[in-house]
């Protein structure tokens, strides 16, 4: 591969380029990356390298292991804001290949880390450099694909980040099957499985890579016009990124986005004992690892279902919903917990995790609303430093008020409780900022531009 067929010219699509090639493209970079929320699938084999069927003298504890995939997530962010920048000037096939780099190099030099039996290589492996994969890889294409579905910014976007909530739903069976597949009496197939899944992972992004393409710079999709000036908020011109940095609306976003990540994955990592000790005797472990998996697949439906749903009632008002139906959802959850109706239960977790993705999905349509085209993706980049905080502050709002609640006295089953309240006022903050948007100042307007 050259030099040349990475840079963004050459990726300029010819006329007559049919633009749903686009979102495949996009899907096979972020179904790839989104095996990140599998991850939690090796956390027990890598506690058991030495010991192979239990843990030994000199394994490592689940503590120890935990921190790779949070190391992970805050070098999404991170890499995200840092290289949304770059992303923007060298284009997404570009940053694509640097994705796919990062992403399986991070499996790759894992492998070594746990050949050495060095549990520092694994950080900076997958969660340093597979981290950046991650980030890079989650922004490359969402400019694109802006561009290319100016008329349905929200669908374009909901087709490939719903990709990133599904990736878990193939990495996640794949893993163990490899594990099972590469086991002996020596190894527990972990080293084995991440050389593997660096490979495949690499050979599956390239597919996107060698698909994308940019829109010329005068494109539009036949018949299509502008809407008007604040028809849904949409700001009629551009705003480059270190101006939007410095706007109200950037950080009313921020924290709009934070709100409902922070609710979401509180609930998200914590699901399984959850459901067990709110229904205790009622629920088994198969029953609650369902429930992941059900809850994990509204994420993913969430995602496309919301972003599309954005693109006719507006991305304002779907983010309304999201806080209005989250409130009403988490307020309700102690009283089903109470009244004991599991269906009822597992139905309010599956819409706020649906919502939850729908957040995701629709953020990069919301901030093109705002901002405009221009540098949608290096905004965009800069924003996700909202799900960097958000993935510490859910995990340990839900961990530490549970333990603490026990700890107190409480029974296990009402320890949820004070949790579910406190997400309502964390949703009611998101709800306010959202409420308090509107159309950018043209002060901010990046000059001689307008959104094409």
């Amino acid at each position: 591969m050259t030099a040349s067929f990475l840079d963004r010219q050459n990726t300029v699509a010819p006329p007559g380029y049919n633009r749903f090639l686009v979102p495949p493209a996009a899907l096979a970079v972020h179904l790839s990356i989104g095996q990140a929320y599998a991850f939690s699938t090796f956390n027990l084999p890598l506690t058991k390298l030495i010991g192979l069927n239990a843990s030994a003298p000199g394994d490592w504890d689940l503590k120890q292991v935990g921190w790779i995939f949070s190391i992970a997530i805050v070098f999404l962010g991170s890499s995200a804001a840092v290289f949304g920048r770059w992303v923007e000037r060298v284009g997404p096939r570009k940053s694509m290949f640097a994705s796919a780099m990062c992403f399986s190099g991070g499996f790759l030099l894992s492998a070594v880390g746990i050949h050495l039996h060095q549990l520092w290589v694994i950080y900076l492996g997958y969660g340093v450099l597979g981290g950046c994969g991650l980030g890079i890889g989650y922004i490359s294409p969402v400019s694109a694909l802006i561009k290319w579905f100016p008329d349905r910014p929200g669908m374009a976007t909901g087709m490939a980040i719903m990709g990133f909530g599904g990736g878990a739903l193939i990495a996640a069976p794949l893993s163990v099957l490899l594990m099972a597949h590469f086991k002996t009496p020596i190894s527990n197939g972990v080293l084995e499985t991440f050389v593997t899944m660096g490979v495949i992972y690499f050979m599956f992004m390239m597919i996107g890579v060698y698909t994308v393409r940019v829109p010329a710079a005068d494109w539009k999709p036949t018949g299509w016009t502008a809407p008007p000036r604040l028809q849904q908020l949409i700001t009629g011109a551009n705003v480059a990124v270190e101006m939007a940095w410095r706007t109200p609306q950037f950080w009313l976003l921020w924290v709009v986005l934070c709100m409902n990540v922070t609710a979401g994955l509180g609930v998200l990592g914590q699901a399984s004992p959850m459901i067990q000790e709110i229904f205790s005797g009622r629920v088994t472990p198969a029953a609650a690892a369902g429930f992941v998996g059900l809850i994990s697949l509204f994420n993913m439906v969430g995602r496309f279902f919301w972003a599309s749903t954005s693109d006719y009632i507006g991305r304002r008002n779907t983010y309304m919903i999201f806080f209005l139906l989250g409130i009403l959802l988490y307020s309700t959850v102690p009283s089903l917990g109470h009244l004991g109706s599991i269906p009822l239960f597992v139905a309010a977790f599956c819409i706020i995790l649906s919502m939850y993705g729908g957040g995701f999905a629709t953020i990069p349509a919301y901030l093109r609303d705002i901002f405009g085209n221009y540098q949608v993706g290096a905004i965009h980049g800069r924003l996700l430093t909202a799900w960097s905080v958000a993935g510490v502050l859910g995990p340990v709002l839900v961990n530490y008020i549970r333990q603490y609640q026990i700890d107190s006295g409480i029974p296990k089953a009402q320890a949820y409780s004070v949790t579910m309240y406190i997400m309502c006022g964390l949703l009611l903050l998101g709800f306010l900022c959202n409420f308090a948007m509107r159309a950018v100042d043209e002060k901010y307007f990046h000059r001689g531009s307008t959104q094409s």
